[in-house]
């Protein structure tokens, strides 16, 4: 008898109000930082500030990525660069510089995601447990790496979607886990076991469309060679000091398919927002 993993994604309200706004604290210029004051955050998350220049206008001044948290003080450090997702050479461009009381905004489009799988069966099993969560279907982003010709995703991929189809997540899921990624800084949020049924992959990612156009030469211009083995490289890049991705990555399949198998894509989000 088959026994199929129930994957629960009932989430709460409180998930899609899980944007951060607070007022900045302090800014160091010199050395690009900021500081706020937050109930808990986890490093890599991204976001900007926004600086109000009157009563019906305001300016996204920097993006930010959360590099350090002290629990005890619940301040979060902020490193400041520069804002590159709307960039319209076309408009004119202000001077103005992130000031204290200026508002930092986090995790935005925290409810709009990718999901890169192995396989359609785990694509569908994760993606169609819930309604509530904005899916990008990934033939959107196949054809993305074709426009680019990348037939291997690359870092630079990834945010490009991300910042044209406004998602603030990429779940990859690698060697038997979920790995929550932010869509901007690439940094693991969130690491998650979930052990699924897969006997066979498809390169670079499940898609409808099987073919992706290629580049003469260059960096992503080649097929991919192994589904796992790629990914926990580039996670690894942008992580290099997190001893659990590189734990799960150094396991073989059958190792990491050990374990309980029950697990909640709602609890992920709970870890990002309580």
């Amino acid at each position: 008898m088959v026994k199929f993993l129930l994957l629960t994604l009932s989430f709460s309200l409180y998930l899609f109000a899980g944007v951060i706004k607070t007022p900045v604290l302090s800014v160091d210029h010199a050395s690009s930082i900021a500081t706020i004051q937050v109930d808990r955050v986890d490093v890599g998350v991204s976001g900007f500030i926004v600086q109000r220049l009157s009563q019906r206008t305001s300016s996204i001044l920097m993006s930010v990525e959360v590099i350090a948290f002290d629990s005890a003080t619940k301040t979060a450090t902020l490193k400041m660069l520069p804002f590159t997702s709307l960039t319209q050479n076309s408009l004119p461009s202000g001077n103005w510089s992130v000031e204290v009381g200026d508002i930092a905004i986090l995790a935005f489009g925290y409810s709009r995601a990718i999901l890169i799988a192995p396989t359609e069966d785990i694509y569908y099993k994760v993606t169609k447990s819930t309604s509530q969560v904005q899916w990008l279907h990934p033939d959107i982003f196949t054809t993305f790496l074709s426009f680019n010709g990348h037939p291997t995703p690359l870092q630079e991929d990834f945010q490009q979607i991300a910042d044209t189809a406004a998602i603030g997540l990429i779940f990859f899921y690698v060697n038997q886990h979920i790995f929550t990624v932010d869509a901007k800084s690439m940094k693991v949020i969130n690491i998650t076991k979930a052990p699924l049924k897969q006997e066979n992959v498809q390169l670079p990612f499940y898609s409808r469309i099987t073919e992706i156009d290629a580049n003469w030469f260059g960096e992503g211009s080649s097929e991919m060679e192994a589904y796992e083995p790629y990914y926990c490289s580039l996670l690894s890049q942008y992580n290099p000091a997190d001893k659990d991705l590189h734990k799960i990555c150094s396991l073989n399949i059958q190792e990491t398919q050990k374990g309980e198998s029950g697990w909640s894509i709602t609890n992920i989000y709970k870890s990002l927002f309580q």
